[in-house]
């Protein structure tokens, strides 16, 4: 099982490394980091540095892919050589997925066109623009057109483990679980834009527009 995660400059990390965790684990799958480019990337403010180990047009057929988001999707939707190997792959791929803000990528290759999508909820209303119904759910899945968007950051590890039951099984996927010991449980009950605040999302607005 091949599974490829294209990398760009001012990515989210988590976007590709939370899927990566609970993937990398199943029987027989590799995971392979592409990009347009290969050598380092840089995330979203510069302090990672992620490697992209094979040009896209060294896998042509992987068997899913998924794409992150971040800062970078927003030059990323206009790179067409990465936008076209993503429409090109997803002819055979099992699946074709993306996390946060990835979506507008997906949406950019022509595969959410009148599908739900969900993306950060910052820039959700955005992912209209390519062609997609923004929700607000945490992971959307259009099994027939095999497409599974996820929201935020996090939600990544919560469609990987989605991913693992579809592709193995439900033991599987809670195999995974276990093995990154995934159990949340957060401090506070603030991830959710419906339960932050105003306040916390004052903050939010705030400390995004610090760093970009």
């Amino acid at each position: 099982m091949q599974i490829a995660i294209p990398l760009f400059d001012r990515l989210t990390a988590l976007d590709a490394i939370g899927p990566y965790e609970v993937l990398q684990r199943l029987p027989g799958a590799t995971v392979t980091f592409v990009g347009t480019r290969t050598g380092e990337v840089r995330t979203e403010n510069g302090f990672l540095g992620l490697t992209v180990d094979a040009h896209v047009d060294e896998l042509p057929t992987p068997d899913v892919v998924v794409v992150p988001g971040g800062i970078g999707s927003r030059q990323a939707v206009d790179d067409e050589a990465l936008v076209g190997w993503i429409r090109s792959v997803h002819e055979t791929t099992t699946f074709t997925t993306s996390v946060c803000t990835g979506s507008f990528i997906l949406g950019a290759a022509g595969l959410l066109d009148g599908l739900t999508a969900t993306t950060h909820w910052s820039v959700l209303n955005d992912l209209a623009a390519y062609g997609a119904v923004p929700t607000m759910d945490r992971v959307v899945e259009h099994l027939d057109e095999r497409i599974i968007t996820a929201a935020g950051v996090s939600s990544g590890i919560d469609m990987a483990l989605r991913l693992s039951e579809l592709l193995v099984d439900e033991i599987a996927a809670k195999a995974m679980q276990l093995m990154i010991e995934y159990d949340p449980q957060p401090p506070f009950d603030a991830g959710h834009l419906d339960r932050a605040g105003d306040a916390v999302v004052e903050r939010v607005i705030q400390y995004a527009v610090d760093k970009e």
